[in-house]
């Protein structure tokens, strides 16, 4: 195996800034080669070399030293392992700013990473192409209160945030008001889903370019709620159950819908890609996600581990990955 070099971007502004704290952690202990690390620290200001690290010892960067872009003697570095989750780092700017240095990368390119990450776009994506997605209305910040066309509970998300970070729960109509302040808190765009009952909650994980593997489908259960922030990221919190006990037929749709989907949006590299199970056994597609975490807790990395790919093992296709054309 030869020798690379890799530089890994952790950090980003509040909302995910600690999940990928955490998710550089656990890249940076198992990757076959050498790595560098920047970390952008919530002011938006940069962090190199032993403040960076430190950054990754404390579990967070409030305050940076280097302005973008940061200082970073690109050429050394034969591949990108971008770690920032959410804005900035999942939507396609990263991405952008990587392109025009023309440094490969791990990962979704520009066009894809923006879609992914936007949900209402996505579903629109999906939706056209046949595929199902829970029914939702798009709200924009400033827009009259919106009367959904389905009964609650609903769900109400940012468009624009993943981690659940803005989600909220409402039971009842007369709670949409604050639920979508909360939201436009994260963004300028907001999802009123319909919440359907009793859901089971199916993950799987994609890796490749043209040709696309797929994982052993899991089951996440967890008491709260909802799959709510700290849920996901708290040990012992949230189950996940591999393989899930789902019939044959039910995990073969699960991973066909879901490379069928990774296709159509363009996505290289890896995904997530998380779906709902109705009681009555229809499946719905919620969400796909470029740039899944890679914490102890993450569930991407478990996935492929019960599918006989270590970390390392894992680590290292992506990498190639990044570099094929």
């Amino acid at each position: 195996m030869s020798q690379l070099h890799i530089l890994l971007i952790a950090g980003g502004p509040p909302g995910e800034h600690e999940v990928s704290i955490s998710s550089a952690r656990g890249v940076q202990a198992a990757m076959p080669h050498p790595t560098g690390l920047a970390v952008m620290a919530k002011d938006g200001r940069w962090l190199l070399g032993e403040e960076a690290q430190a950054a990754l010892v404390k579990g967070v960067a409030e305050r940076g030293l280097h302005p973008f872009p940061p200082p970073i003697p690109w050429e050394r570095y034969d591949v990108v392992f971008p770690l920032i989750h959410g804005r900035w780092g999942e939507d396609g700017t990263l991405q952008g700013f990587l392109e025009l240095l023309g440094r490969p990368y791990v990962g979704a390119g520009v066009v894809s990473s923006g879609l992914c990450m936007d949900k209402d776009l996505s579903k629109r994506v999906l939706q056209q192409a046949g595929i199902p997605v829970v029914p939702w209305v798009t709200c924009r910040q400033g827009d009259p209160l919106p009367s959904p066309p389905f009964p609650p509970p609903y769900f109400v998300k940012p468009a624009n945030t993943g981690s659940s970070v803005g989600i909220s729960k409402v039971g009842d109509p007369s709670g949409l008001p604050q639920a979508l302040a909360e939201a436009f808190a994260w963004d300028r765009k907001a999802l009123v889903e319909r919440g359907i009952e009793g859901v089971r909650e199916l993950e799987v994980a994609l890796l490749g370019n043209r040709e696309v593997q797929a994982s052993v489908v899991g089951e996440i259960t967890y008491p709260s709620v909802f799959y709510d922030y700290e849920t996901k990221y708290t040990p012992g919190r949230a189950r996940l159950h591999l393989p899930a006990a789902i019939p044959p037929q039910v995990a073969e749709e699960v991973r066909s819908t879901a490379t069928t989907a990774y296709r159509i949006l363009g996505v290289r590299g890896l995904a997530r890609v998380d779906f709902f199970l109705s009681p009555e056994g229809k499946l719905y597609l919620n969400e796909l996600n470029t740039l899944p975490g890679f914490t102890p807790t993450s569930m991407y990395p478990k996935l492929w581990q019960a599918s006989g790919l270590a970390y390392p093992a894992l680590l290292e296709r992506l990498v190639q990955l990044a570099l094929e054309p």
